[in-house]
């Protein structure tokens, strides 16, 4: 192994750790969440595309989760804020964990991947550009991927919460 090869295996692996520690603070943080709203479900940690991923899931059809879900992910993404405040309180650092609760954002992401799939089909076939509804920055995130995996590229435009994609030609 060359100098550069061993420390960039080294940056990788306290990375790693870094990311592994984060996801640890979160399912503390969460645990104690579930003992006080009295909820059952299990916590299952990982690391996706360099973020920590902690998700709650349940063996009982994950009626009480939905709770935590909340309308359109609302509910989720001010835990995912508050787990990450948490994150940082104890690191000092900035996380960008993703949450998710009884496999919504796991289900969300299936339904927008083929909702970019298909704009860029639309694009493709009329060679003008579409306009996605207003989403959140994870939704979007998701579409760019999905039109990007396709071939064509996107752009976000607007100001949030109205921001949108809005799918491009060639």
């Amino acid at each position: 192994m060359t100098e550069g090869t061993t420390s960039a295996a080294a940056e990788g692996a306290d990375t790693l750790t870094r990311l592994e520690q984060e996801g640890e603070i979160a399912a503390d943080y969460l645990e104690g969440l579930l003992d006080i709203a009295d909820l059952d479900g299990d916590i299952d940690m990982d690391v996706e595309a360099d973020r920590a991923a902690v998700s709650i899931i349940s063996d009982a059809g994950g009626r009480d989760l939905q709770k935590l879900v909340g309308r359109d992910g609302e509910v989720l993404e001010a835990l995912q804020e508050l787990t990450r405040l948490a994150v940082h309180r104890e690191t000092g650092d900035r996380s960008r964990l993703m949450l998710d609760i009884a496999g919504y954002r796991a289900k969300k992401r299936a339904e927008l991947s083929e909702l970019g799939a298909k704009a860029a089909a639309e694009v493709k076939s009329s060679g003008e550009p579409v306009k996605l509804k207003p989403m959140t920055p994870f939704e979007r995130k998701v579409v760019h991927d999905a039109v990007k995996a396709a071939g064509l590229r996107s752009e976000s435009e607007g100001e949030e919460p109205q921001r949108f994609v809005v799918v491009l030609p060639a």
